[in-house]
């Protein structure tokens, strides 16, 4: 409808981003990679060690989607990338195609069996165009010595906790642990023990209740100032909105995505975007891309809140064509 959601997520925080910057990064300078985190992410490739623990379990227990992978299929996969390098499911035109078992499915066995791989760490996504993978081999892509040692459980939760630290500054067991609840008590145990040395402090916020929230003092002791004009048009995937309690908790707002609500039932539009100025969720515009025409067509506004016509109409609509301009020039 829009722009694919890791495009949009860099352009809102890097106002300069461009597409061919996570190309360069994933593919040339190879800073990041592909791999699950709450979902399909990027994460950076200095990171990877933490990741391997989770490797090493998928292919020990693959989960119940690749239980129908063949061993055939997995290796033949595996076969063409040693001998003729890296290769998309595109580049293999021999399978003998099978019934889909759910609509995202593809009738290529090899598909699977890519995908199997790729979550086992025996491949990467050494590049992607749009919903195009193309895998290679996880040491030749990233031209190792040595594989690097993966992390014990132990370094996996503070690594958790580290990366909501910095991209949270406060972070609650919810936030840190978002779709990863079994590593709630571990996670919990460590918050305690930088509390008692310091390194955490708890943080009181009205309307919590009783969830807890810590941060690291010195975040505490450095609050920005907010940029009460700043604008932000966010996908709904961005992390900001995904985390529906503390999106709830800090903005009193909580987002419908209504691309799967029947059309006369939605209220916001099937693809609405909220929109941050300052630190207040102040609308949310459902929009469309018109490549055709080169525009970028606003099919529903919806004022929010404390949004207002008079105050905030010109700077989100000078937000707007800045996102036009980025997502419309390709």
């Amino acid at each position: 409808m829009i722009e694919r959601c890791h495009h949009h997520i860099l352009w809102t925080r890097i106002p300069d981003y461009r597409r061919e910057h996570l190309h360069r990064a994933q593919t040339i300078d190879k800073s990041v990679f592909e791999y699950w985190t709450h979902a399909l992410s990027y994460v950076p490739a200095r990171d990877l060690r933490f990741f391997l623990p989770m490797m090493r379990h998928h292919r020990r227990s693959p989960r119940d989607w690749f239980d129908s992978v063949k061993p055939e299929d997995l290796r033949k996969v595996l076969r063409l990338i040693r001998k003729d390098g890296a290769l998309s499911i595109r580049d293999i035109d021999d399978d003998v195609l099978v019934d889909k078992d759910h609509a995202w499915a593809s009738r290529k066995p090899s598909k699977r069996a890519l995908q199997l791989a790729f979550f086992s760490g025996v491949l990467t996504v050494s590049e992607r165009a749009g919903m195009l993978k193309t895998y290679d081999l996880m040491e030749r892509h990233f031209a190792w010595e040595r594989r690097p040692k993966p992390a014990s459980e132990k370094q996996v939760l503070g690594y958790m906790l580290d990366r909501a630290l910095r991209s949270q500054g406060l972070a609650s067991l919810d936030s840190i642990c978002h779709l990863d609840a079994k590593r709630k008590a571990g996670v919990r145990a460590l918050i305690g023990s930088r509390v008692r040395r310091g390194l955490l402090v708890p943080v009181a916020i009205e309307g919590a209740g009783k969830v807890e929230h810590w941060a690291e003092p010195s975040a505490v002791d450095a609050v920005p100032e907010i940029n009460e004009f700043g604008v932000h048009v966010l996908s709904p995937f961005d992390p900001l909105i995904i985390q529906r309690k503390r999106l709830k908790l800090f903005f009193e707002y909580e987002h419908l995505f209504e691309a799967y609500v029947p059309k006369e039932k939605r209220r916001l539009g099937y693809f609405a975007l909220p929109v941050l100025v300052g630190d207040r969720i102040v609308a949310a515009i459902d929009l469309k891309a018109d490549r055709s025409k080169r525009a970028l067509l606003i099919q529903k506004w919806t004022w929010l809140g404390r949004g207002f016509a008079r105050a905030h109409k010109a700077p989100i609509e000078a937000a707007l064509h800045r996102f036009e301009r980025f997502q419309l020039d390709r």
